[in-house]
């Protein structure tokens, strides 16, 4: 019986890409197989001991080069940046299963999932990428997506509300007008990519929300209040800004109180 634990540190804790790729589908696979357990019997190791490849160079969110959509190299520059953001989901994912115990065997399933979703979808858009000539790592990425992670390391209910309930879900307001202007230009195979990616992510803040909410009551609290309490707390400039997709973000989990707060500009 292998270990979904080991399987997480040894995705966490190396920085080879199509190894931490292998790692998860076999680990998948095991699980659908009836062949993993979910005993946590070893420490859990600090978040600073994760390792990430070389490349991409990362730069804060301000310094990260300009691109327009309307050029190839614009394409491919938001490409590398989606690949970058799915990359690291892979490892949200894994780490969400692996530093969070003494929850239900459900919860590291829904986890490991994703992170295989997530490992799909870098894959595909890596393809994609290497039909414009540009490989993952040639062009910088952002650093602020794990820095949440580093920031809720010791908070589960921040990290539900922090990367499924915050970060993830944007991509539910954002991705359709991508779609159409992809869709507008004639690319079909960026419409078909990005339209995988969305239906799928709708499907991981959804499990966030259903964790969020589970925890919430496990520990007395009321659930939209938390929500709001925690990215007041930790999202800087103290809550996203819209437009928001009502109607998916509804269908994720998202309550009409908590997306009325999100829409209301003030705190």
């Amino acid at each position: 019986m292998k270990n979904v634990f080991e399987f997480a540190e040894a995705c966490l804790h190396n920085s080879s890409i199509d190894e931490k790729l292998a790692l998860t589908h076999q680990a998948w696979h095991a699980l659908e197989n009836g062949e993993l357990s979910f005993i946590s019997d070893q420490p859990v190791m600090s978040i600073a001991k994760v390792k990430f490849p070389d490349k991409p160079i990362l730069l804060a969110p301000r310094d990260m080069p300009k691109r327009k959509l309307g050029t190839v190299e614009g394409v491919a520059a938001f490409f590398h940046a989606i690949a970058h953001v799915e990359f690291v989901a892979i490892y949200l994912a894994w780490d969400m299963l692996y530093r969070f115990r003494g929850m239900p065997d459900q919860f590291y399933q829904d986890w490991l999932r994703i992170a295989d979703e997530e490992a799909q979808h870098f894959a595909l858009i890596r393809t994609h990428l290497l039909a414009m000539h540009v490989a993952y790592g040639d062009l910088p990425a952002h650093s602020g997506l794990w820095d949440h992670a580093k920031d809720t390391a010791d908070d589960l209910l921040a990290r539900l509300a922090m990367v499924p309930r915050c970060m993830e879900a944007r991509g539910l307001d954002v991705t359709p007008a991508l779609i159409a202007k992809f869709r507008q230009q004639g690319d079909d195979s960026s419409v078909a990519l990005l339209n995988r990616i969305l239906n799928d992510e709708v499907g991981h803040v959804e499990r966030g929300s259903y964790w969020f909410k589970f925890v919430c009551e496990q520990q007395g609290f009321e659930h939209e209040f938390k929500y709001r309490q925690l990215i007041r707390q930790y999202y800087q400039g103290g809550k996203p800004k819209g437009p928001f997709n009502r109607e998916m973000r509804i269908i994720a989990g998202f309550s009409n109180a908590e997306l009325d707060w999100l829409e209301n500009t003030t705190l």
